[in-house]
């Protein structure tokens, strides 16, 4: 089929057995909603399809949902996804499944509908008040905005914890072929009981207790245990849930690191820096947390720099940095403000920074 990244959402939406979309139009991400209430899934599979008075409110919604077992979702824009913090923060401080996404535009303010990245401090930093994290998937084509879907909720279920698709306008905007998947079926509230009935609020019967969905703990003692639970659940997530991709890193001198719409140009710096004799290699995180530390890592010592590819002022840079811990020279190129890079600027960019220089 082909399709927008943001209708892609919202068909996976559909066939992956979500129960709830709960969301507010803004630009440019208007698409996810307009094609769910085009779609009418409530009369194909019974999912609630609801546009809230506000953000705040959409946000709330997906919390009561998610706290009853259900497999819930939004989807926002950088502004929107800001007035959400707080209703994310508690998601995360009741350990609930959903997913969110945000198709990120040019901050900060209301800024620009135009693409960006600047988002990604919000994103894998937490955003919201607390030490929490969210689990962060960087769709690169439409095909993963669509794939991601099932997957943040599978992750999300997995963990007991937030995922977020953190996109951009040009993967949410552009046009691509997209290979759909089979309908799956939704549980019945007999099976969330059978599955999630430890947790999740299906009521107290003579066969079971009542569940009760709450962030707050005013014993300073039980909310830092529950803090250093949160803290192992984040690193057994990074140990096993790391995902990134390789391209032309085997004899690379040198090493773009990009995410998203990003890391398309890069491929074609990559390109074209080949073509000119210098050998240049692309580490993509698919997720931002965990975020690829080891495998950045593991380049340390074998290549003479790193230059991370950025539509921001510089934010991923930092974890790049981290991981690198001084071994090793980092730099970053990007545009802000919805102004997209080119893939000549980032060659003149890795020449400037590493070869002329």
């Amino acid at each position: 089929m082909l399709m927008k990244g943001n209708e892609a959402i919202a068909e996976a939406a559909i066939r992956c057995g979500c129960d709830g979309y709960f969301g507010y139009p803004i630009t440019p991400q208007s698409e996810v909603l307009e094609t769910l209430a085009l779609r009418k899934p409530w009369e194909e599979t019974g999912m609630v399809v609801l546009q809230a008075e506000s953000e705040i409110a959409s946000i709330n919604m997906v919390y009561a949902g998610a706290g009853c077992g259900k497999k819930v979702m939004t989807s926002s824009s950088s502004p929107g996804i800001s007035l959400k913090q707080e209703g994310i923060t508690y998601i995360a401080g009741a350990e609930l499944p959903c997913l969110i996404v945000n198709v990120v535009r040019g901050g900060p303010g209301l800024g620009t509908i135009q693409p960006a990245q600047s988002d990604y401090f919000q994103a894998v930093k937490g955003g919201g008040h607390g030490d929490y994290r969210l689990i962060v998937l960087a769709p690169a084509s439409v095909q993963e905005m669509y794939d991601f879907v099932d997957l943040g909720f599978e992750l999300a279920f997995k963990y007991r914890n937030p995922a977020m698709i953190l996109s951009d306008g040009v993967i949410g905007q552009m046009m691509e072929k997209v290979k759909v998947g089979e309908y799956k079926k939704r549980l019945t509230d007999q099976e969330i009981v059978e599955r999630y009935g430890s947790w999740a609020t299906t009521g107290k019967t003579p066969n079971r207790q009542r569940n009760i969905i709450t962030s707050l703990d005013l014993d300073a003692n039980r909310q830092e245990q529950f803090n250093l639970k949160l803290q192992r659940k984040y690193r057994e997530i990074e140990e096993n849930e790391t995902r990134f991709e390789l391209i032309n890193c085997d004899d690379a001198d040198y090493i773009l690191v990009a995410y998203g719409s990003s890391s398309r140009i890069c491929q074609k710096a990559v390109d074209l820096c080949r073509e000119k004799g210098i050998k240049v290699g692309l580490l993509r995180p698919i997720t931002l947390f965990p975020f690829p530390t080891k495998a950045i890592q593991s380049f340390v010592g074998k290549v003479k720099g790193f230059l991370t590819v950025e539509m921001s002022a510089g934010q991923m840079v930092e974890d790049v940095r981290l991981a690198v811990n001084g071994q090793c020279r980092v730099e970053h190129f990007g545009h802000m403000g919805g102004v997209i890079p080119s893939p000549n600027e980032v060659v003149k960019a890795l020449e400037d920074n590493f070869i002329k220089g």
